[in-house]
């Protein structure tokens, strides 16, 4: 990480296990090294597994999207960058990019919408002020850089309405 860029948290190597027949990275397995990426990002700002342990309070993600870029293949080295993109209260808005560590290409996106919860009632509860602290101030740095082209993508068949057959 550098103090003005996205955070660099996580690395990870393509496991023999998350390959499928199509001699790739099964979709499921991305999912999986992104919920990796995300943990890091939690215990940056102080709501990992620590957090639940000592506040019974936890972060759910509600909403999330991946975009698939380019393929990677067993063995290959990922390296995460990580966007705080913002906050409010009980949510957080962040973003990750998976890159080829040594080829240096965009594998894939992961955009995600998180909510605070209290364990005990599974309701949401506002985020205590430290992590807000922290949310705050990466929301403003990550806030001036350029947005990943891939943030609030949104999915279909363009020049289609939903539900309508294609030509």
């Amino acid at each position: 990480m550098t103090p003005d860029g996205p955070l660099s948290l996580y690395q990870a190597s393509v496991r023999p296990d998350w390959i499928d027949y199509n001699g790739h990275m099964n979709v499921a397995y991305y999912v999986l090294a992104f919920d990796h990426a995300t943990d890091r990002l939690l215990d940056h700002l102080g709501l990992g597994q620590s957090y639940l342990q000592a506040e019974s309070c936890s972060v759910f993600v509600v909403e999330a999207h991946v975009c698939y870029e380019q393929e990677v293949r067993e063995g290959d080295r990922l390296r995460f960058e990580t966007y705080v993109l913002g906050h409010d209260d009980k949510r957080l808005h962040f973003f990750h990019t998976m890159y080829h560590a040594s080829e240096g290409y965009v594998a894939a996106s992961n955009e995600l919408l998180a909510l605070h919860v209290d364990m005990t009632s599974r309701h949401a509860v506002p985020f205590p002020r430290g992590p807000v602290a922290r949310m705050r101030a990466l929301s403003a740095l990550h806030g001036a850089l350029p947005v990943p082209t891939q943030v609030g993508r949104v999915i279909g068949l363009r020049n289609r309405r939903p539900g309508r057959p294609a030509d």
